[in-house]
């Protein structure tokens, strides 16, 4: 996904609620300590999800409470001395409480990245905070656990009064959580206060809005089920904008246990409780708004005991019913949230309510229906399709098969996900069948992670690459929003004349707009060209067919077997110059077109495991479609890669640099109140360069060893394919990606004589730095036809810790000579290098293959 503007191009989240929802769509219910003997009958999962939305405080639960804590895994909360009211039972269960008084928060988090997390939001590595007052919600035994430290409080009313209003606005932050454990209370197929059988054990949750006297206001969560299970954030303003800043988020130790293969194991575990293996959707469009569908989906359970799932779908959309295997089922669309909660998950979410627990391998038809305005009139036959990816019910990024019908207006072009299978004349019937409308029927060719559609008045024009056809669909014009050339002087030599008379000056002429169309066969051929090269590097196009559609906006995004190209990139180049686009920017929205093709083998093909993981496939795709860059012109080429390494170190008003926003795993997460482009200065930019200097090491490595670095044998190159052949439909982590890398390093770049890349991944891709790379004390010692060069390496502006393969060249005859690479590590590192006889000269990384400062 790119956004291409006429001064910036950026790279915006795919599906951010994705890494989200792999946390909290996990196992639920639990039997909780504090249930009441006598538990209220249940009749609605709507009626549980109501009242815990607006659980208010209960008077006669008001105590004084001193030297009690709330500890859960790296998370303490002690509450030292003051007051606090519990909420009213909920089906039998306190889930609530307001404190006011004194008490402190301790937490401090687990690795060197999520502690430089927390210093940059509050300026210490260590959370340690004192607060005057907090809400609690949680779905356990709190309640219970904290009765040894309460007494009975004499300001019971006047307190109540006080913060009720508080307590029920904040009531309805965690409702839809709560609903997902407090579910399992809710009858049986009409059996009533029967518990569902099956159940999952590990259900802790605990939400802490606390009023720091220091920090504000900021929230803490502890979710036993979620893949991170312990988050810190706050929500903020920024330059009239709000971000949800993540202090700190991940996942809870095991002694002796490496946290990324923790995180991989919990990823796993939260990802394949329930999966959905094919989608069956039939819709209707009917211009410029309205969505009609009916959805089928298969859904395995992969580890039972839920009764509630959630699923992804735009609240602009109605659902009418929920049927599972032709019942219906209980279900809530989520309404708009409270601002926190929408700023961490959004509120498209659907949660559906099964009659009992979903059992261990067993498969289910899910069908729902619903409605809405999800798209919107751009102008010049151009639509808008605003909820492109919860458009249909998903959660979140994962494999699976659609199979896709479409009924749409007659003079309107649909493209979809997947390969068409109907010709023109067919008018299949169904719940949707209209003789006056357009049908279309789409089919995955594989397993995709995604499906998305678009429609439009378009013209077509049509490229190969191979046996692949490439489609482009633009409109004969841009959409109403789109920017304006401005006004240019009429040339008219009469003009001149006159202006030797009289002060007079030229009329304006204002450009006519630019028509996609016209450009459309250009876009196509780009495509193909693209498609060609990454076809040779990464190995075959994994879909039959590719079709590149014009879409209104600044936002491009490469999706399986379509691309929603912004209206930018249809612009040819007097358009670009009319605009005023400067030299960069115009480099950039040529190679957008490049890099969502390459989306279809790095994103598509291949996805992400997690948020931390997203950097990857976005960085690589950049990447991809750079080398095609380099290829044709290697000036460009260097002067993009520049610009992602200024920007990096460009200041921002605060002083720091946008680089100090954090490493590439933080994901979405580096989009915050003090970096709003640090997503993607760091996903794209530093990301693009840890690939770049990933290929010169592989490929310097094989020259020093002898071997030739012919195209076709580029061991950069060669990996890529076996992640390609090895991943291919599954999604990829960090460490796997270094892992198919360290089969391929020649040992002449061993760091230590170690086949492994750790030192890349804790220096590199877990850091910040950009290293100033220096030499002195050089010495050339001429013996027996070679010359031995000794000297020391400084390394400023990073961590003692940080390793850097310094590839140095000896200079001869104008020509660079490759010596070798030499480990940098900390401020000072020596070398002895053989050099060939007569070396009086040493340069550092002539070809620019590493990522640090220039003088």
């Amino acid at each position: 996904m790119t956004k291409v503007t006429g001064t910036k191009r950026v790279r915006a989240s795919l599906l951010g609620l994705a890494w989200v929802l792999a946390g909290i769509v996990c196992a639920l219910g639990q039997d909780s300590a504090t249930a009441s003997s006598s538990r209220p009958e249940l009749r609605s999962a709507e009626a549980l999800y109501l009242a815990l939305k607006s659980a208010a405080l209960d008077k006669t639960r008001v105590y004084n409470i001193r030297e009690a804590s709330l500890d859960h895994a790296a998370l303490h909360i002690t509450l030292d001395d003051g007051t606090i009211a519990f909420t009213q039972d909920v089906a039998g269960h306190v889930t609530g409480a307001f404190f006011e008084g004194e008490g402190e928060v301790l937490l401090i988090p687990p690795n060197q990245v999520e502690r430089g997390s927390m210093a940059l939001f509050t300026g210490a590595a260590i959370l340690e905070e004192k607060f005057g007052t907090a809400y609690f919600r949680f779905n356990d035994g709190t309640f219970t656990e904290l009765q040894p430290f309460l007494r009975t409080a004499e300001n019971a009313g006047d307190f109540v009064t006080t913060w009720n209003s508080t307590a029920a606005n904040l009531a309805q932050t965690d409702a839809l959580r709560l609903l997902q454990t407090f579910s399992q209370w809710l009858p049986v197929r009409g059996t009533p206060n029967e518990k569902s059988a099956e159940t999952d054990k590990d259900d802790h949750f605990l939400h802490a809005r606390v009023q720091g006297n220091k920090l504000g206001g900021f929230d803490l969560y502890y979710d036993s089920t979620a893949i991170e299970q312990i988050v810190v954030g706050q929500l903020k303003t920024a330059e009239g904008s709000s971000y949800y800043d993540v202090w700190t988020s991940f996942t809870v130790g095991v002694p002796g246990v490496p946290h990324e293969a923790i995180d991989a194991a919990r990823v796993e575990q939260g990802t394949s409780a329930v999966e959905i293996s094919d989608y069956q959707i039939h819709a209707r469009v009917t211009p410029p708004t309205e969505l009609d569908a009916d959805a089928t989906l298969q859904l395995q359970v992969r580890r039972g005991g839920r009764r509630t799932v959630l699923f992804q779908l735009s609240r602009f959309l109605r659902v009418e019913r929920v049927e599972a295997d032709g019942y219906p089922v209980e279900f809530i669309h989520n309404e708009t949230l409270e601002g926190t909660q929408l700023a961490r998950h959004g509120d498209d979410l659907v949660a559906v309510v099964f009659p009992e627990s979903l059992r261990t391998n067993q498969i289910i038809k899910l069908r729902f229906v619903y409605a809405g305005d999800v798209l919107s009139d751009a102008g010049s036959g151009l639509l808008y399709v605003g909820a492109r990816g919860n458009w249909y019910p998903n959660r979140g990024l994962a494999m699976a098969q659609f199979d896709l019908e479409f009924r749409y207006p007659a003079g309107w072009t649909l493209l979809a996900t997947g390969k068409r299978v109907d010709t023109p004349s067919d008018k299949k019937p169904g719940p949707y069948a209209d003789e006056n409308e357009q049908f279309s029927h789409w089919i995955s060719e594989r397993p995709v992670p995604l499906a998305g559609f678009n429609l439009g008045k378009y013209e077509r024009a049509v490229a190969h690459a191979g046996d692949v056809t490439v489609e482009t669909y633009a409109a004969a014009n841009v959409e109403r929003s789109f920017p304006k050339a401005p006004e240019v002087p009429i040339f008219d030599p009469r003009h001149l004349i006159d202006r030797l008379r009289l002060p007079t000056f030229p009329p304006l002429l204002q450009p006519p707009p630019p028509s996609p169309a016209k450009n459309a066969q250009t876009v196509a051929d780009t495509s193909a060209r693209a498609i060609n090269f990454f076809a040779r590097s990464f190995g075959p196009f994994p879909y039959s067919s590719l079709k590149l559609t014009q879409m209104p906006g600044e936002l491009s995004q490469g999706w399986p077997g379509i691309v929603f190209l912004s209206s930018f990139a249809f612009l040819a180049e007097p358009e670009r110059a009319a605009l005023h686009m400067n030299p960069i920017d115009r480099i950039e929205n040529d190679v957008v077109i490049a890099h969502e093709t390459a989306h279809q083998w790095w994103g598509d093909l291949v996805t992400w495991n997690s948020y931390r993981d997203q950097w990857l496939l976005e960085a690589l795709a950049n990447y991809s479609s750079l080398m095609l860059l380099e290829a044709n012109d290697p000036a460009k080429f260097r002067l993009l890669m520049d610009n992602y390494r200024n920007a990096l170190l460009e200041k921002q008003k605060s002083g720091a640099f946008l680089m100090e926003a954090g490493p590439v795993t933080l994901g979405s997460r580096l989009s915050c109140s003090r970096f709003p482009k640090g997503y993607e200065a760091i996903s794209y930019g530093r990301g693009t360069w840890l690939f770049h200097m990933l290929r010169g090491m592989t490929i310097d490595g094989e020259r020093k060893a002898g071997v030739s670095a012919k195209t076709s044998d580029d061991p950069f190159l060669r990996t890529l394919r076996k992640v390609r052949e090895q991943s291919q439909g599954k999604a990829i982590s960090s460490r796997e990606l270094l892992q198919a890398f360290e089969d391929e390093m020649p040992r002449s770049v061993w760091y230590e004589g170690k086949k492994s890349l750790d030192w890349f991944y804790e220096g590199w891709i877990s850091g910040t730095a950009i290293p100033r790379i220096d030499l002195k004390n050089v010495k050339y010692t001429d013996a027996g036809g070679s010359t031995a060069v000794t000297g020391t390496i400084l390394q400023k502006d990073a961590s003692d810790q940080l390793v850097t393969p310094i590839p140095i060249y000896a200079v001869l005859a104008r020509k660079n000579v490759l010596l070798g690479r030499v480990f940098a590590e900390g401020p000072e590192t020596g070398f002895r290098l053989s050099a060939p006889a007569g070396t009086r000269k040493l340069v550092v990384d002539p070809n620019q293959t590493l990522l640090i400062r220039t003088h």
